[in-house]
């Protein structure tokens, strides 16, 4: 099922004699209590709830929860940890079962092991740009992946985006397989993985300082975000963009709020942005030319010598034409 999120549910990955919808079951029962927005998405679909969450991921696994009627197990001693995932104790027939849910360094916390032949299914799943989510109790159940559903445009947008001479980089909590394989379908190969939420903004700072051993200087950075996780690094960035289907904190932070979600939106803002500067400075040369040349000619500069001498009337004409000339350059922007 696809959402309007862009984000889709590709496969419920089982493990021995753990269904599959036991798998999304137990998944969305443990995200039903996360305040993480990849939680909260899993669970509207779930539970059939009608919250809105603002992480494309979890809507994409509630969605299939939802279509699949699953009904969410109660839930206690729920813990969240950022970056890695959710633990708990489901109640299943009065019966407490501890579950852990998320990627391989909860996996590695709490001492899961995973197989040499689960890494490989993970891995695959992985090298085709899907996220992998890890549901385990006493040994693995199975695994949730979940990708984005790219938009027609994104490919094009960071390909214009590049024309205008611009580096593009992805920061994200993705590992570097499942990360390499979505920048190779959109054109992107400066890459940051395995970003934890609290570690984008250092992220953002590096880019600012640049790299003198590598010959990169200081830098000015965008930073395009719509999740709550993207909040501090959309207000260090130079300029924020916030996508304005995202959630209101990150649309709070960031300097510029494109109203859709359309990838080619950045394209644009970034082109108005260097043609509006262009246009400034057109209207300042022609202010500066017309005050400078013809204010001493209405003065009187030139009578003494040339005898040239400028009506005042034609003088005010004068300035007033280049008001006029400075709003009719600035009204080429709406084309």
């Amino acid at each position: 099922p696809s959402i309007n999120s862009g984000s889709t549910l590709k496969k419920v990955e089982r493990v021995e004699e753990t269904k599959e919808n036991e798998v999304l079951k137990y998944a969305a029962s443990l995200e039903k209590f996360s305040e993480h927005p990849i939680a909260k998405a899993i669970v509207a679909f779930a539970a059939s709830l009608g919250k809105s969450s603002s992480h494309p991921l979890d809507k994409a696994i509630r969605e299939k929860a939802e279509s699949e009627r699953i009904e969410l197990f109660p839930i206690n001693n729920f813990k969240a940890t950022p970056g890695k995932g959710l633990e708990g104790d489901v109640n299943i027939n009065g019966k407490l079962q501890k579950l852990f849910f998320g990627n391989r360094a909860l996996m590695e916390e709490k001492n899961i092991e995973i197989t040499a032949l689960h890494e490989k299914q993970l891995e695959k799943l992985e090298e085709t740009g899907k996220t992998a989510m890890i549901l385990a109790s006493d040994k693995l159940l199975g695994a949730v992946a979940v990708a984005d559903t790219l938009k027609e445009t994104t490919a094009e947008s960071i390909k214009l985006i590049k024309n205008l001479g611009l580096e593009v980089w992805m920061i994200t909590g993705d590992n570097e397989r499942t990360a390499k394989a979505m920048g190779e379908k959109i054109g992107i190969k400066n890459i940051m993985a395995k970003v934890l939420p609290q570690e984008k903004s250092e992220k953002i700072k590096e880019l600012q300082r640049g790299d003198p051993s590598t010959g990169l200087g200081a830098r000015k950075v965008a930073m395009v975000g719509d999740g709550i996780n993207d909040a501090p690094a959309l207000t260090e960035a130079d300029v924020g963009i916030a996508i304005g289907t995202g959630t209101d904190i990150a649309i709070e932070s960031g300097d510029i709020t494109l109203i859709s979600g359309d990838p080619m939106g950045i394209y644009e803002a970034i082109k108005l942005s260097r043609q509006t500067l262009r246009n400034i400075k057109q209207n300042l040369f022609w202010a500066y030319i017309y005050n400078i040349v013809l204010i001493p000619v209405a003065a009187g500069v030139l009578w003494p010598v040339w005898g040239i001498l400028l009506n005042p009337i034609l003088a005010g004409g004068a300035m007033a034409f280049s008001s006029v000339s400075v709003v009719l350059n600035s009204l080429r922007l709406k084309k």
